[in-house]
């Protein structure tokens, strides 16, 4: 049976998903829809789908991102637990995320490791110290943290600004949000151009792997119900 020949939902099956999703989850896709139900689920069912593809680029940018900005502070402050370092200084938000990263590894691994920190540590916290911080500028970018770039020779601003807005659209996903209205083509593009920055072998193998230019092309026949959902 074609997409185009499948069975449409029915509206008693559409009411018992949506009563279990709830009906204000799926509101961002009624409104998309023109408040046409099997239209909104279709959305919503190809949303889940973007969100898959789209952790798999996210998962390699963020820890090839995290290894090399640990490389780069472990070789500047000449230890490994570099988080330690007095001259280190780093802002009133990061000092809480370091503090729990170490408190949760401390309370789950009966050994724990530099390594173990390294991971827990978030998204968000690398992302900030390529901010301004405490004249985290002068004091990590130029001396060190550029270093963990070598395929980028623009300002860190720009670099930051990037990173900042690949977080948002991480967190939005790991919180099952919506994401449908975003530029996600231009979010894709972000995504490989800084690990591009990073590694470009590792992007050469993001790419042979990649779903998300084939869902990005599937929107307009899933919506259309020309094609079966799938996530």
């Amino acid at each position: 049976m074609s997409g185009a020949e499948r069975k449409p939902v029915s509206g008693t099956l559409f009411q018992k998903v949506c009563d279990a999703v709830s009906t204000e989850r799926l509101q961002p896709f009624f409104r998309t829809c023109n408040g046409q139900p099997e239209d909104a689920l279709r959305l919503y069912a190809w949303n889940i789908e973007i969100s898959s593809a789209f952790h798999g680029p996210l998962h390699c940018l963020e820890v090839v991102l995290r290894n090399a900005l640990n490389r780069e502070l472990t070789t500047f402050f000449h230890r490994p637990d570099w988080w330690g370092a007095p001259a280190l200084d780093l802002d009133a938000g990061a000092r809480r995320s370091v503090l729990q990263a170490c408190t949760t590894v401390a309370q789950n691994y009966t050994s724990p490791t530099n390594g173990h920190v390294i991971a827990e540590l978030s998204f968000g916290f690398w992302t900030s110290l390529l901010g301004t911080g405490n004249r985290y500028d002068m004091r990590l970018w130029r001396p060190a943290l550029h270093k963990a770039f070598p395929h980028y020779r623009g300002p860190r601003r720009a670099l930051h600004q990037d990173l900042y807005h690949l977080r948002k659209l991480r967190n939005r996903i790991a919180h099952y949000e919506p994401i449908h209205q975003r530029h996600l083509t231009a979010d894709h593009t972000t995504i490989l151009r800084i690990l591009g920055y990073l590694s470009p072998e590792t992007t050469q193998w993001v790419r042979a792997n990649d779903r998300v230019p084939e869902v990005l092309g599937r929107r307009g026949d899933v919506c259309a119900a020309a094609v079966p959902t799938r996530f």
